[in-house]
């Protein structure tokens, strides 16, 4: 254009500077701006907003200030170009609050603009002032809102704002759908899943995947299946949903039919193998990836890992551990470290674990210490185990599963005056144990259970269930673990609180909820008690009914 002495004017120096800005060429862009003032139109408000553009994508807030305020005139875009300035680019909060007050007309994109920079600033409390304020709201700016709130936890919130939206879209489904499932309240999704079809809004991946994550955590295989008639291509989240409901065969079903599989898949099948005791399958599926050269990840090597410590497969997952890099390329994680000394303690290699978490490139995380802890509990090692919880307290990982872990390792020693110790220090503290859950699926509803649970509408029935339990495990022959009761009572009464375990509840639930034919499966949010894990196959003989 130059070359052919045409003279650029205001409406095309803004489409240079623009490709500027795109090209991060600071040099010419301000070359430009020269030549800008040289035709002398420099002031123009279509000219200055682009410059101010520029300078913000070149991080020079000086001069974008500059620019903005020797504007003789503001309009809307200005306006916006330098709040977008301070929001997007410089996360000047203060300046752009200063800036918000002082434009004349405030339309939606100014508003949703305020808003926003608070959301990503994580000021929930200033966000939600400036939506109150505005006097117009769109749905972009009730959906940014309604994200903020889930991220923050605030299902109530959430729910609140949704019903007073005067219109929704399937993000404002998907957000409360999600907070809903993050906050464990797998019914109430599974509600408003139904509230949406209603509505004829068809759920995508997000509105699924949320939904299968809810239906695999939580062990709800029912529902699980029935979602999988709304996706088309079986996908890896199908495998990992049927895997942690211990469902392996639907799992190998969803993978084999699969026409290409990732590294996701095949690591999906792994872990979901180990998790479900099938350890040698797992180490085959791993051979087989290898076969077909497909090359593991870290989640893939996990799986491996937790294969070998269910299988008390000290050799082999020393070898996977240390050849990992070398045969991979693979780093060692904090939770490859903790799996290979869970795996050497369990094998009562106390030392060597404890060797190795002296030497972890990394600060040792309570995965490592907690897993020395537990072997330290199952070969009686109280004078490593006092070292193990030492090390929690001087990390301030003061954790109320892992002190009651400890009391109880003292309690199975005898030292009872140590076991009232570390209660104290928990309440001095006001540390709690993470209470334990367990939850079961029947007829597509989620039933949550405590220990010795009251609250249920059933649960003058499942009391007559669980004492029917005890009779016949006493007939044939069942001796309690009481070890895993570390109150100094007596024994008749730790079998007594043993059997109103919350585990032991939810089956009792499902053997009066279902008929035979029905697979009991029982999720827990903790490491189910050695007393439970053993009456669980004494009950499935007893009464004849599988369970999981």
């Amino acid at each position: 254009m130059l070359a052919n002495y045409v003279q650029p004017d205001r409406f095309t120096y803004p489409f240079a500077i623009h490709a500027c800005s795109d090209l991060m060429d600071f040099a010419k862009g301000v070359g430009l701006h020269g030549q800008l003032f040289k035709i002398g139109v420099h002031l123009d408000v279509f000219v200055g907003t682009s410059l101010i553009d520029f300078y913000t994508a070149m991080g020079d807030l000086n001069t974008t200030k500059k620019v903005f305020e020797e504007l003789p005139v503001n309009d809307e875009v200005t306006w916006y170009a330098m709040l977008s300035s301070y929001v997007n680019k410089f996360n000047d909060m203060e300046k752009a609050r200063d800036l918000f007050e002082k434009i004349p007309c405030k339309d939606l994109v100014i508003w949703h603009t305020i808003s926003l920079g608070y959301v990503k600033a994580g000021d929930l409390e200033l966000a939600k002032e400036y939506f109150d304020r505005a006097p117009v709201k769109d749905l972009l700016m009730y959906n940014t809102i309604l994200g903020c709130l889930a991220k923050n936890g605030e299902v109530e919130c959430v729910l609140r704002l949704f019903h007073e939206m005067p219109c929704r879209d399937l993000v404002s489904w998907n957000t409360v759908i999600g907070g809903l499932v993050h906050d464990g309240r797998i019914n109430e999704a599974m509600r408003f899943f139904h509230q949406m079809k209603k509505v004829n809004l068809l759920p995508d991946d997000v509105t699924l995947a949320s939904l299968l994550f809810a239906c695999a955590q939580a062990g709800a295989l029912d529902t699980g299946k029935w979602l999988h008639s709304y996706i088309d291509r079986r996908c890896v989240s199908q495998g990992d949903l049927y895997c942690k409901c211990g469902n392996l065969e639907s799992a190998s079903d969803v993978f084999n039919k699969m026409s290409e599989r990732d590294v996701v898949a095949w690591s999906a099948m792994v872990m979901g193998s180990s998790m479900n005791g099938q350890n040698r399958t797992a180490l085959n599926f791993f051979y087989r990836m290898k076969d077909e050269s497909e090359r593991p990840n870290d989640a893939t090597i996990l799986g491996v890992l937790c294969a070998c410590v269910h299988a008390g497969l000290v050799d082999e997952g020393r070898k996977c551990f240390y050849f990992m890099s070398e045969e991979f390329g693979l780093t060692p994680k904090l939770e490859h470290y903790g799996c290979l000394v869970d795996l050497l303690g369990r094998a009562g290699l106390l030392d060597e674990a404890y060797n190795l978490i002296q030497s972890m490139p990394y600060e040792p995380h309570t995965g490592a210490w907690g897993a020395l802890l537990g072997a330290c509990k199952i070969h009686g090692n109280v004078e490593l185990a006092e070292k193990a919880i030492e090390h929690f307290i001087q990390l301030h990982l003061e954790d109320g599963g892992y002190l009651a872990i400890m009391s109880n390792i003292y309690a199975n020693a005898g030292r009872w005056e140590d076991v009232s110790r570390v209660r104290k220090l928990m309440k001095e503290k006001g540390i709690g144990k993470l209470r334990g859950i367990s939850s079961i699926e029947v007829n597509g509803v989620i039933h949550e259970f405590g220990v010795q649970e009251k609250k249920h509408p059933q649960a003058r029935e499942i009391c007559d269930m669980i004492d029917e339990i005890y009779r016949r495990l006493k007939t044939a022959g069942h001796v309690a673990s009481t070890r895993e009761v570390f109150f100094d009572v007596e024994e008749e009464e730790k079998e007594k609180t043993l059997f109103f375990h919350s585990e032991k509840m939810a089956v009792a639930f499902g053997l009066n909820a279902t008929d035979k034919t029905t697979v009991i499966r029982v999720v827990k949010n903790l490491r189910i008690c050695p007393d439970c894990h053993a009456v669980m196959k004494l009950i499935s003989a007893s009464f004849e009914r599988d369970s999981n």
